[in-house]
C-alpha cells in the first residue's frame, strides 16, 4: 500500500494527520510520503483538494464530487460529525481497510477476486454472465430483458422457447443458473431475483427509460443497470442510518450523486450461500462516509470497506455491463 500526503507549507495539520496514520499503521508496512503543494495547477494534476490531502495507492477515499483542486485547508468531519483538520483514526482505518493495513476489515473473497477487483454478488470473481451452453446464457438474458421491459420477473413457462433452443426445459436451466448463482428461485421455481434485478421490494428503486421502475438487488446492482442496457436509469435509495435519500441519475454515461459526498459500502458476512444472502443487504448507498463507517461499527459481522463513487460506479460497469452483449 503506498499513501501519499498531500499539503501546502507548513500546514498545521500535517503532523496531525501523519501521527493518524502511524497509529493505524501501527507496524504494518506501508510507503508513505509527505509531497508539499505550493500552485494551484500542481493541486489539479494531484487532483488535491485541499490541504492535507490523503491519498491511498494515488486514490483520495474522501474525495467529495465536484469539490475543485485547492490548496486552501481541507474540513473533515469525524464519527460525530464533529469537523476538523485532517481525517479521524478510524476514518484512515476505514479507508485503509482491505489494503492490507487493518487485518480486521478485509474485502473478502466474496467482494473481490484474485485480482483485486471487486465482485459484490458473489461469483469471486468469476463474473455474472451466464456461459453459451445448455441455454443458459439465453435463458438468462431472456430473464434480464423482461425485467427491463416490466420492472417484473418472466414466469418459468414464458422461458420455455428460449430453453428449447439448447433441447432443455425452462424448469432446468432455471435450476442450474440458480445452483451457478446467477440468480436465485423461490421454493415454488419462481424467478426471486435476477442479479442486479429484484423481483420483491428491495431498498434500492430503479426507473428506467420509458417510466419503467423496478428493483435492484444492492447499491452496485442499481449502479450497474445503465451499463447493462445502455440506456438512462435513475437509482432512488436512503441512508440505513439516518434515513436521508440517495438518488443516483445516470445520464449518457455520466453520474449526479445526491448528496454529492454519497459513498458506498462493500462487504460480507462470513457463511456459505448465493450472494442474495450473503452479501446483497452489505452493499449500501450511504450519505456520507460518517454514516458509512457507523453502520460498519454497528454490524462487526460484515466485513467490508467503503468505496467512492468512482469505484463503486467503476465495479457495476464492470460487473453487469456484459450481461446482454450478444458476442
Amino acid at each position: 500500500m503506498r499513501i501519499t500526503v498531500l499539503t501546502v507549507p507548513d500546514c498545521p495539520n500535517a503532523p496531525v494527520v501523519r501521527e493518524r496514520i502511524a497509529a493505524v499503521l501501527d507496524g504494518e508496512q506501508a510507503e508513505v510520503e509527505l509531497i508539499e503543494v505550493r500552485e494551484e495547477a500542481e493541486a489539479a494534476r494531484w487532483q488535491m483538494t485541499g490541504s492535507p490531502t490523503v491519498l491511498v495507492d494515488g486514490v483520495d477515499p474522501f474525495a467529495v464530487a465536484g469539490a475543485p483542486a485547492s490548496v486552501s485547508c481541507r474540513l473533515y468531519r469525524d464519527e460525530e460529525g464533529r469537523p476538523g483538520g485532517a481525517p479521524s483514526v478510524e476514518a484512515l482505518r476505514q479507508a485503509f481497510a482491505g489494503t492490507g493495513a487493518d487485518a480486521s476489515a478485509p474485502v473478502e473473497e466474496c467482494c473481490v477476486d484474485d485480482r483485486g477487483v471487486l465482485d459484490p454478488i458473489g461469483r469471486a470473481g468469476r463474473g455474472r454472465r451466464a456461459p453459451d451452453e445448455r441455454g443458459l446464457r439465453a435463458v438468462h438474458q431472456a430473464v434480464l430483458r423482461h425485467f427491463a421491459a416490466t420492472g417484473d420477473a418472466p414466469e418459468p413457462a414464458g422461458l420455455a422457447a428460449a430453453a428449447a433452443t439448447a433441447g432443455r426445459t425452462a424448469a432446468d436451466v432455471l435450476a442450474e443458473l440458480d445452483r451457478e448463482d446467477f440468480l436465485t428461485l423461490d421454493d415454488d421455481g419462481r424467478i426471486r431475483a435476477a442479479y442486479p434485478f429484484s423481483a420483491v421490494p428491495t431498498g434500492h428503486r430503479l426507473r428506467l427509460a420509458g417510466g419503467v421502475e423496478a428493483w435492484a438487488m444492492c447499491a452496485i446492482d442499481a449502479l450497474g443497470v445503465a451499463a447493462m442496457l445502455q440506456q438512462d436509469v435513475t437509482v432512488t435509495s436512503c441512508d440505513p442510518v439516518d434515513g436521508r435519500p440517495i438518488t443516483v441519475t445516470l445520464t449518457d454515461g455520466t453520474a449526479r450523486w445526491e448528496p454529492g459526498e454519497a459513498v458506498v459500502f462493500v462487504g460480507q458476512r462470513d457463511q456459505a450461500g448465493p450472494a442474495a444472502t450473503v452479501c446483497c443487504d452489505a452493499l449500501n448507498f450511504f450519505a456520507d462516509p460518517t454514516t458509512a463507517a457507523a453502520w460498519a461499527r454497528q454490524h462487526p459481522e460484515v466485513h467490508g470497506r467503503i468505496i467512492s463513487q468512482a469505484k463503486a460506479l467503476r465495479t457495476a460497469e464492470q460487473t453487469f455491463g456484459p450481461l446482454l452483449a450478444q458476442d
